[in-house]
């Protein structure tokens, strides 16, 4: 019989499956990304008409991500199997997937006309996101303590990627007769500078990490969920704008005018009894 040895960190199946999923999609987003910048690459020039089926394809491939990322917190809460592996793992994979994908999609694809500022805007983005996933690790390694909540500190960056990427699909869907985006790429580099300072800011995001499998509903909830799928696989170029841009506005530049009893109504939800019965707190990020 092999012996285990202690200090070998413990790796659990379905939540790294998911991870590995994560990362798979930033590596695939980021090898489309480069096929277009090929692809688009002419004697005459850059030609963004050409790139255009790979760069939407490549922020499909990072909506994907984000549903992978979104999967293995679930599943490793689901079975009690946090670990530290686990969140590395993750986190190394976010810097692929929501750091460097999205970066490289605006500086090649959107933000090449402005010139070097574009890349000085990725660049800013890609640190900004690295260190706001070294933060998380080192705030997740510290000991838990009974009056610690389940806010994220600065926007997530899977929310920060999905929020520039569906804007970037968005604007490419509407903007038919200017395929270098005109004056939509200056706007999209705000919103790249702006997503890098709420990274690193302490402004407060809800993480929802008590909805989950055993969360209780109403009919009423259910029919909003079931609408609101629908909608998003109906009309793909717009809803994923609309979803990741009401978190981004619900943090900013809501939620710190609520007062604290409709906060915990609109966040907090009766996750029920856990198996030990007793309900299971939510961790800090």
């Amino acid at each position: 019989m092999r012996q285990i040895d202690p200090n070998e960190p413990r790796i659990y199946f379905l939540p790294n499956a998911m991870t590995a999923g994560n990362l798979a999609c930033g590596f695939f987003a980021v090898l489309t990304i480069f096929n277009g910048i090929l692809e688009a690459t002419t004697e005459s020039g850059y030609d963004f008409a050409k790139a255009q089926p790979f760069y939407e394809k490549a922020i499909l491939l990072i909506f994907a991500s984000c549903i992978f990322d979104l999967l293995d917190g679930r599943l490793a809460r689901l079975g009690g199997k946090e670990s530290p592996f686990g969140r590395e793992f993750d986190s190394l994979a976010d810097v692929i997937s929501f750091g460097m994908a999205p970066s490289m999609l605006m500086a090649k694809a959107v933000l090449l006309p402005i010139g070097d500022l574009g890349w000085w805007l990725a660049c800013i983005y890609v640190l900004c996101g690295a260190i706001r996933l070294a933060r998380f690790n080192c705030l997740a390694a510290l000991p838990k303590s009974a009056n610690v909540g389940t806010d994220f500190r600065g926007i997530p960056i899977p929310m920060a990627a999905g929020f520039i990427s569906s804007l970037t699909y968005l604007i490419i869907y509407f903007n038919e007769t200017d395929r270098n985006l005109g004056a939509w790429k200056y706007v999209l580099a705000g919103a790249m500078l702006g997503l890098s300072i709420l990274m690193v800011s302490n402004v407060r995001y809800p993480s929802f990490k008590k909805v989950g499998w055993r969360t209780r509903a109403t009919p009423l909830l259910i029919v909003s969920a079931v609408v609101t799928v629908i909608a998003t696989v109906r009309y793909h170029h717009i809803m994923p704008a609309v979803l990741f841009s009401a978190y981004l506005l619900y943090g900013l530049a809501v939620r710190p005018f609520l007062s604290p009893k409709v906060t915990h109504e609109i966040e907090d939800v009766d996750d029920g009894p856990d198996e030990t019965g007793e309900t299971g707190p939510g961790e800090s990020i």
